[in-house]
C-alpha cells in the first residue's frame, strides 16, 4: 500500500511515461536521413540499409560497453562510423547528429502526462530520472521539474540504485522519502524497490508482474488515476 505521509519528493520516468518514445526516434531517425540525403550522400546510402546500420550500432556498442549508458555518445559514434566507412568527413557528426537530437525533443505527451505533472510539481518536488537522453527543457515541461538526473550525466543506468539514490539527493530527501513512477519493471520498479523507494508501476498496456512477491506499492493503468490516492486539498 502507498503511504502518501513518507512521501517528500518524486522521481519520474519520462520515456514511455510522459510520451510513447519508439515514434519520437522513428521521426528523429527519418530527419537523420533526411539531413544525410542532403550533406552525406554516400553515408546516407550505408544508413538506409538497415543491417548495416544495425552492424555499426552493435560494433559501436561492443567498442564502447563501458559508455552503454550514454545513448547520445552511442547515436553520435554511429554517425560518426557511417562517415568514415563512407568516405564522408567525420567532422559532420556533430551537425548530424544536433538534427537527429532536436527532433528527438520534439514529443507528443500522453493526454494524461502535464495533468499529472501539475498535480505532482504542485505538492512536491519533481526530479527527472531517465535511461534516456531527453530534456526536459527542450522537450517544453522543465517548469515542473525540480531537478533532472539522467543516465547520461551520472554514468550508471536505472535499475543500478546509484542513479536513484542521486535522484533523490538532487530533491534535497533521502530514498525512502521518495515515490518513483515510471513503466518499467525491472527498471523502475525493481530500481526504486531496491533503493528504498515508494514505486507506482505505471502499466498502461496491462503487462503482468513477473519479478515475485516484490511488487511495487501501487499499479496504475493510466496517470489520470494517481490523483484519486491522495485525501482531497
Amino acid at each position: 500500500m502507498l503511504d502518501i505521509f513518507r512521501i517528500k519528493a518524486i522521481t519520474l520516468d519520462l520515456d514511455d511515461t510522459l510520451w510513447p518514445v519508439w515514434p519520437t526516434i522513428s521521426r528523429a531517425e527519418a530527419v537523420l536521413q533526411a539531413w544525410l540525403n542532403e550533406h552525406a550522400p554516400a553515408a546516407a546510402a550505408l544508413s538506409a540499409q538497415p543491417e548495416i546500420k544495425m552492424a555499426v550500432r552493435a560494433e559501436v556498442n561492443t567498442r564502447h560497453v563501458n559508455r552503454g549508458h550514454d545513448l547520445s555518445f552511442l547515436r553520435l559514434e554511429s554517425i560518426r562510423s557511417l562517415l568514415l566507412m563512407a568516405g564522408e568527413s567525420v567532422h559532420l557528426a556533430e551537425l548530424a547528429f544536433e538534427e537527429f537530437f532536436a527532433e528527438r525533443q520534439r514529443v507528443d505527451l500522453y493526454e494524461d502526462a502535464l495533468p499529472a505533472l501539475a498535480f505532482c510539481s504542485q505538492r512536491y518536488p519533481v526530479v527527472a530520472l531517465s535511461n534516456g537522453n531527453a530534456d526536459v527543457h527542450r522537450v517544453g515541461i522543465g517548469k515542473h521539474f525540480h531537478a533532472s538526473v539522467s543516465a547520461q550525466s551520472l554514468g550508471v543506468a536505472k535499475p543500478d540504485t546509484r542513479i536513484f539514490i542521486a535522484a533523490a539527493a538532487a530533491a534535497g530527501v533521502l530514498s525512502h522519502e521518495v515515490l518513483h513512477i515510471g513503466d518499467d519493471a525491472h527498471a523502475d520498479c525493481i530500481g526504486g524497490l531496491a533503493a528504498g523507494m515508494q514505486v507506482v508501476w505505471l502499466n498502461r498496456e496491462g503487462r503482468s508482474w513477473t519479478f515475485g512477491d516484490n511488487r511495487p506499492h501501487l499499479e496504475l493503468r493510466t496517470l489520470h488515476e494517481l490523483s484519486s490516492h491522495w485525501p482531497p486539498v
